[in-house]
């Protein structure tokens, strides 16, 4: 059975270029916006709907080429999260589930 993530508060600061998900059972994580909008989960930025639900770590890590922000935030239904971006992209659905392993997968020992 796939286990269901929530988000229990969400906090975007554009200008430290972070968005930080509170999640019910108290882990928090930091996404750096760079990475979550070169991440896009939409079929267009994955290029196909069999590379959807994938992405790469490593934009994570990476020094940004420029900032994105944050113009909008909204919770769609139980299972994701619809971003609008500053460039005006908004297509993109992140499943609280692929977040959760996006945070997941940026814990380096």
């Amino acid at each position: 059975m796939e286990k269901k993530y929530q988000a229990k508060s969400l906090d975007v600061s554009n200008s430290e270029q972070i968005l930080e998900i509170q999640w019910a059972d108290g882990r928090i994580a930091k996404y750096p916006l760079f990475g979550l909008r070169k991440n896009c989960p939409c079929v267009m930025c994955r290029g196909g709907h069999d590379k959807m639900g994938r992405f790469e770590i490593e934009l994570f890590f990476v020094k940004p080429t420029r900032t994105y922000n944050i113009n909008k935030l909204e919770p769609i239904g139980n299972h994701a999260l619809k971003i609008t971006w500053d460039d005006g992209h908004n297509s993109g659905m992140y499943r609280w589930d692929l977040l959760r392993i996006m945070d997941e997968s940026m814990d380096r020992d």
